[in-house]
């Protein structure tokens, strides 16, 4: 039987770390270095599509062998990207817009591989309504959880979810960050199956 390539996740976030360690699929991380920034006119779901595949492939360049995960979320407003807010000022602002409203969180990953020349990509949206929200209870969630890290300071995996009224997805980890019922048909078609004993970790 041939070597199995390695796989990379292209990635500096540690819930999609959390998230691929599920699949029991032995990886190492290496974070892409890219300049995120939406282009003029550019809508939410597609500027994280072309974020996920931008940094599949800047990881993907100096480890041709590899099969490399690139994934990028952005909460979608009307229209209007939302990301994330860094700072708990940002948050607070972030989430006195989102309240008593819907919000698409797309969620895209890509997997590639350079010495085969695979490309993949999938789009997992996600529908969240959240709840008429009271300033004191953004503050007690900010204070709790810090999620300046999440798009739309959206930590649904804990606090967070008493945020939402309701969630509507076909892939229910793509929130969290990385869609994995669409990574693991991704890795499939790259030639990496998590149900096959040879690709699980030891």
């Amino acid at each position: 039987m041939p070597a199995q390539r390695p796989l990379i996740l292209g990635s500096s976030s540690r819930y999609r770390r959390e998230l691929l360690q599920r699949l029991h699929v032995p990886f190492t991380v290496q974070s892409p270095d890219l300049d995120e920034s939406a282009l003029p006119a550019e809508a939410p779901a597609a500027l994280a599509q072309r974020l996920a595949l931008a940094k599949a492939h800047a990881v993907a360049a100096p480890h041709p062998d590899a099969v490399v995960i690139g994934s990028d979320q952005v909460a979608d407003l009307d229209g209007e990207p939302i990301g994330k807010p860094g700072t708990h000022e940002r948050a607070v602002a972030q989430l006195q817009r989102l309240r008593g409203r819907t919000v698409v969180f797309h969620t895209a990953v890509a997997v590639v591989c350079h010495a085969t020349g695979y490309v993949g990509t999938a789009l997992a949206p996600v529908t969240v309504r959240f709840r008429a929200l009271t300033d004191a209870e953004i503050e007690h969630y900010l204070r709790t959880e810090e999620p300046y890290d999440c798009a739309g300071s959206a930590k649904c995996e804990t606090l967070g979810i008493a945020l939402l009224d309701a969630i509507d997805s076909d892939d229910p980890t793509a929130l969290v960050g990385l869609p994995l019922i669409r990574t693991c048909a991704l890795l499939r078609a790259a030639g990496i199956d998590p149900l096959q004993p040879a690709h699980q970790a030891l």
